[in-house]
């Protein structure tokens, strides 16, 4: 999301012409997958990516033409070859990709939409007509939302669209504004998270400490989660290392259904005692409020500095979002990518 949301912020912001290369099929294997994209701006800068960096030469040379002439360009890539010779780079992918490259104007209307509705946490559907009779047709434009992926359009059989759908940025609160959480910002903006920081400590959470998140929230404990509950579907990490402050803080979010994941750093002995301390309190939870929340929160790395631990939550998080069990891929029997 994070190149995407750089490639958005050129289109809306510059007032030259720029050239856009959509990989808008995979057939067998590919570093990349349908909907990734490269921008080619006018001073030949270059933003986001579709391969590992195998394809680019190439297609941002095919961009440059595209820039002089303004035809779209409909580029097929084999690497399925053992030794991959027509490259002659040893991609060794095994699979066929397909990538559209078209010239686009100074901010395009589909783009000020896209970025419009991820400030907004809302998703973009787009269609990328790749195949088409008319030349004059071929592109990026808004589709609505829900559209049925197709491949081939009924009206117009010699028409081939890719629908891709821009979900919104992922909403990571952080409940904790001490040192450990400013590496877990960093790598949430890495990705392209839209992050929260909340804490009843005015001192902690200030723009100086977290120049990177996009919310800074003061209030008392347990009118935190209130306060932060304006995002729909947000992930949530409890991390203020205060016993008193966790205890209001977990009960709002495990009755809130704005959370559909919710993390609790510490051991699991501390986390057990806080659910204790909420049903003596009178505190009821269903049990899929209870199946939200990851305690202790991370993955098992062996992490002990702030930055292992950052990486352990965000790694578990990536595979909550994703379905996945986070195992090594090397004991995966499926293909990595759906």
């Amino acid at each position: 999301m994070n190149e995407l949301a750089a490639i958005l912020r050129h289109l809306n912001t510059s007032s030259a012409p720029s050239v856009l290369a959509t990989l808008v099929t995979v057939s067998g294997s590919s570093y990349r997958r349908p909907g990734a994209r490269l921008l080619l701006t006018h001073d030949r800068q270059r933003i986001g990516s579709i391969s590992g960096g195998c394809l680019e030469e190439d297609v941002l040379a095919r961009a440059a033409r595209v820039f002089e002439t303004g035809t779209p360009d409909l580029v097929t890539y084999d690497t399925t070859s053992e030794n991959d010779l027509v490259w002659g780079v040893g991609l060794g992918c095994h699979g066929v990709v397909q990538v559209l490259i078209e010239k686009l104007p100074p901010r395009p209307a589909w783009a000020a939409t896209a970025a419009a509705n991820l400030a907004a946490h809302r998703p973009t559907a787009l269609a990328v007509v790749y195949v088409s009779e008319n030349p004059l047709h071929l592109g990026t434009y808004l589709a609505p939302l829900g559209a049925t992926s197709v491949s081939e359009s009924p009206n117009t059989p010699s028409t081939r669209i890719f629908l891709n759908t821009l979900p919104a940025p992922t909403a990571l609160l952080i409940f904790g504004a001490g040192d450990d959480a400013r590496p877990l910002v960093r790598l949430a903006k890495e990705l392209g998270w839209h992050v929260t920081v909340a804490d009843p400590r005015r001192d902690f959470a200030t723009a100086e400490r977290f120049p990177l998140a996009d919310r800074l929230i003061i209030a008392p404990a347990d009118e935190l989660t209130a306060r932060a509950a304006t995002i729909p579907h947000a992930l949530a990490v409890v991390m203020t290392h205060h016993y008193v402050h966790d205890v209001p803080i977990l009960r709002d979010l495990l009755t809130s259904p704005d959370f559909r994941y919710i993390g609790l750093l510490g051991p699991k002995k501390r986390a057990e005692r806080i659910l204790a301390d909420l049903r003596q309190s009178g505190a009821t939870f269903q049990p899929d409020a209870l199946a939200r929340l990851h305690a202790p929160v991370g993955l098992d790395l062996g992490a002990e500095t702030p930055e292992d631990v950052a990486l352990s939550i965000v790694a578990e998080i990536r595979a909550f979002l994703s379905q996945r069990d986070a195992r090594p891929l090397r004991d995966r029997t499926q293909p990595i990518h759906s």
